[in-house]
Parts: structure tokens; sequence; C-alpha cells
């Protein structure tokens, strides 16, 4: 995300990158590359987006605030926000928190326009303006939310689908002769586990997720219970009650 950002922004912006690994520089045309965190005060960015892992997000502020003018914007891009906008709080520094909901491993970045892009409402309004049009330029859906309302969301959209196909991979049998959805679901959760460990831990250690594991397996209970009694008006219901969900209609029942 920040290789990509840097691209983006590098169109239309002076930028400058760094990252302790070199190695993640490379490539990287039309900008201007750092050696040290304290090299970026002769560079006097407006606007510092950190783009780590959220275990190292604060310590990547705090490395490199010391060099940045006071007037400079601090903007995150981390999936689960967690203890940065405490962090926010304690310092003197204006902030721009937001989350582009896609990444390289699911999304064509050439075409966005059916992707989402969340900006966090406390942000200052420099960085919201600055993020709105960002966003806006590449036809990505806009929303906003609190910090609190942030995590909430993301136990629902990204930690139960996580949890969803990694329980789908734990089960999986090699030997399985797989039909159309096992191949879909398989490739899924090939590509969800490709991702970095630290992104996949931070989603799952949201301290939201937990309540959303228990809707998961309250629901698979009582599926448990459909089949086990094999009770065919129940499980019609059953998948009645999903189409809904799903914004499908019912009309595809064979049972009465």
């Amino acid at each position: 995300m920040g290789s990509w950002l840097a691209r983006e922004l590098s169109r239309n912006n002076e930028v400058a990158v760094y990252d302790s690994d070199e190695g993640k520089q490379t490539g990287l045309k039309s900008v201007v590359h750092l050696s040290h965190p304290g090299t970026i005060k002769g560079f006097r960015p407006e606007i510092l987006i950190n783009a780590v892992s959220l275990r190292q997000t604060l310590s990547a502020f705090e490395k490199t605030v010391p060099y940045l003018k006071r007037d400079c914007i601090l903007c995150d891009v981390a999936s689960v926000k967690g203890e940065i906008a405490e962090y926010y709080e304690r310092i003197p520094f204006r902030f721009a928190s937001i989350h582009p909901m896609f990444g390289p491993t699911f999304t064509d970045m050439k075409t966005l326009s059916e992707e989402n892009g969340i900006i966090i409402t406390d942000s200052c309004s420099e960085g919201r303006d600055f993020f709105q049009n960002f966003f806006r330029h590449l036809k990505v859906h806009i929303f906003e939310y609190s910090f609190k309302e942030h995590d909430r969301m993301m136990a629902y959209s990204l930690a139960m689908p996580f949890a969803a196909s990694m329980i789908f991979a734990a089960c999986v049998n090699t030997a399985t002769v797989p039909g159309t959805t096992f191949k879909r679901h398989l490739s899924i959760a090939r590509n969800l586990l490709s991702e970095d460990d630290q992104l996949l831990s931070e989603i799952l250690f949201n301290p939201h997720c937990l309540s959303q594991l228990d809707r998961i397996t309250s629901r698979l209970e009582f599926l448990k219970h459909i089949i086990k009694g094999q009770d065919y008006e129940e499980i019609v219901r059953f998948f009645k009650g999903l189409r809904e969900n799903v914004g499908e209609q019912s009309e595809n029942s064979s049972y009465p």
C-alpha cells in the first residue's frame, strides 16, 4: 500500500519515501529516496503518510516526528486504528487517518471505481479535503467514521470473511476432488494467506473481532441443529434468510 500511494501521489505531488528495508523502495520512480528518518528534515513534507504495520505505526511516528515541521499533517492507513487515536491526542500535530479498503492482493489497482475508502471524521479539515480529492480522482467511494466506528466496522467487514476463509483453509483436504465452489473458495483462501502475517494478525486482534466470531459459531451451531434434525422446512427458512442477507431473491427454493 505504501508503494502504491507513493506512485499515485507522485503524479501530482513531490513525494519522498523511506523504508528500513531499502529493497522495498526499488522500482519507485519519480520520488525522492531517503536513506534515514533524519533526512526527512531537509525534505520538509506537508503530509507524512505512515504505511507500516499496526504494531510499528507508533514507533515509526516517534522516529520521524522530531524531524518534522510543526504544521506537517500526520497520516496513517492502518486497518485497525486501536491506540492510534490516543496517540494523536497526545501530540501537537494535526492528523488525517484513512483506510483504503483495497489492496494489490485482490484488487486491480488500475480500476478502483468499485472500491471503498474510509476517512476518519476526527481528521483535520485540510487532511480530510486532501484525501477526499485523492479518492474522488480515483473514483473510490468515500465513507466517514469515527475511530471507534471504524474498528467496529472492520471487525464485521474484514475479520468475519478473514476468519471464514481461514476456517475453510484449516479444513482443506488436498486429496479432495474440487468442484467449482470449492475451487473458488480455495482461491480466496490462498490469496488471503499470501498476505503478510502482521496484517492478518492486526485484523484478527481487533478487540471487536471476538463478537463477530461468536456470531459465526452461533450460526454454525444453528446449521448443525437443522442438519441433525433433517428439518426441510427450517432449512428452507434458513436459505431464505441467507438470500435476503446477501440481497438475493428466494425464488430458487424447490421445497414448498
